[in-house]
């Protein structure tokens, strides 16, 4: 059939400007759906690491204590011994290439004064550096510094401004530990910060989890461990592996391991959008391709007198069907091509320089990082290139069939 192939080529090139226009339509459209296809996977996934590093993880070990009381910050529910259940999870073989960052997390209410100023606050503890990457509190330090060593504390700045607090100073906590005494510890104020968000700014403090073992009496355990993955769509199945993993220790039978997936509302927020996205792609797909079932019905109106003509000399209806569907789907293949190679260009461009949203984030309730990279995925444009070459060849279907089902003899009367 090599001759239906070389004859499609040869009428492609007949009128050079109707290719042209057709190859540029679908070459647009591929080009905004590999790059859209990269954007909206890097927002997806800038969404779910916004959601996740601030509460839940890709993946949360807790005791069944702690799930079913978390509102309440319980600081008696706690992961005994949680180096024990880390050296687990490093040690596993299956883990080591998903798990990206492990850290350790306790929440607590506190009363925080000042003299004659008193304030209801809640305060965070974790490691500070491996929080610098996921809390990103340290992004947010309007005056002072980030945490630097045991004995520091960070905290909003409405909060500073309504005990009266400076940096340098000195920040007295009073809370019940897991001893369900009540505890004092000093902290000196190493760096006040600002987010924008009044749950922060108002009443919020952070310190390093050692010392809020030392000051809630944890005797070394901490409330929460979360894990952040390299992808976050493999947290089922790499929840299950973990499960394993700490099943495998003295002091993790009874722990419950959950993936981000299975907490709260967010889970089914992303699914959904990942389907309306899915569908999006479909659309502008079938918009994009639509312009070449308009040219191939002008050339079967404009060539009904070839078609005639190659049907008198013996050309079955399947080959002409084979050569106008051979033509649409050079031209979608050829429009999908460069596409495709456009819009991972793009991707890999805005996957390292990224997208600034500060303005459209700033109104936030939590933390979020503003800066969104698309996904550099080859595979990705791949995809979007048999998408492209498969609606063209859908929409071709039409126009093809009427050249096929012409009568010969008619076909050449029609054409004075």
């Amino acid at each position: 059939m090599k001759w239906i192939f070389d004859m499609a080529m040869r009428n492609l090139r007949r009128n050079k400007r109707r290719t042209v226009l057709a190859v540029t339509s679908i070459a647009l459209s591929v080009t905004l759906m590999t790059f859209m296809g990269g954007f909206t996977q890097g927002v997806l996934n800038n969404m779910v690491k916004n959601i996740t590093k601030n509460e839940t993880g890709h993946i949360r070990i807790t005791t069944k204590g702690f799930e079913d009381r978390s509102r309440f910050m319980p600081v008696d529910e706690l992961i005994a011994n949680p180096a024990e259940i880390i050296a687990a999870i490093k040690a596993s073989a299956d883990l080591s290439e998903s798990v990206e960052t492990i850290a350790e997390r306790i929440l607590f209410g506190t009363l925080l004064s000042n003299g004659p100023n008193a304030k209801a606050a809640f305060g965070f503890a974790g490691d500070p550096e491996t929080e610098k990457g996921l809390l990103n509190l340290n992004r947010s330090i309007a005056e002072g510094s980030y945490l630097s060593g045991s004995g520091e504390t960070i905290i909003g700045k409405k909060l500073a401004a309504d005990l009266d607090l400076k940096v340098g100073g000195s920040l007295r906590v009073v809370t019940q530990g897991a001893d369900y005494g009540l505890h004092l510890k000093r902290f000196k104020i190493a760096g006040i910060f600002s987010t924008g968000l009044n749950q922060l700014d108002g009443g919020a403090f952070q310190i390093p989890v050692s010392d809020a073992k030392e000051l809630l009496r944890t005797d070394g355990g901490v409330q929460q461990i979360v894990l952040m993955l390299k992808d976050y769509r493999k947290a089922e199945e790499t929840a299950r592996l973990v499960s394993a993993a700490v099943a495998g220790t003295a002091s993790g039978k009874d722990l419950i391991v959950r993936p981000w997936s299975d907490i709260g509302d967010y889970p089914r927020l992303i699914r959904v959008m990942e389907k309306m996205y899915g569908w999006i792609f479909l659309v502008i797909a079938f918009l994009g391709a639509f312009i070449i079932t308009n040219i191939l019905m002008m050339v079967v109106m404009e060539r009904k007198r070839e078609i005639g003509i190659l049907k008198s000399m013996g050309l079955k209806r399947r080959e002409v069907l084979a050569l106008f569907l051979t033509e649409g789907a050079a031209m979608g293949a050829i429009g999908s091509g460069i596409g495709a190679a456009a819009g991972l260009a793009l991707c890999g461009v805005f996957s390292v320089y990224g997208m600034d949203f500060s303005t459209a984030v700033g109104s936030m309730t939590f933390p979020v990082d503003p800066i969104y990279h698309t996904t550099f995925n080859v595979l990705s444009a791949l995809q979007m290139f048999a998408l492209g070459l498969f609606v063209s060849m859908i929409v071709s279907i039409l126009p093809s069939r009427r050249a096929a089902t012409m009568n010969a003899v008619d076909a050449i009367k029609s054409v004075a």
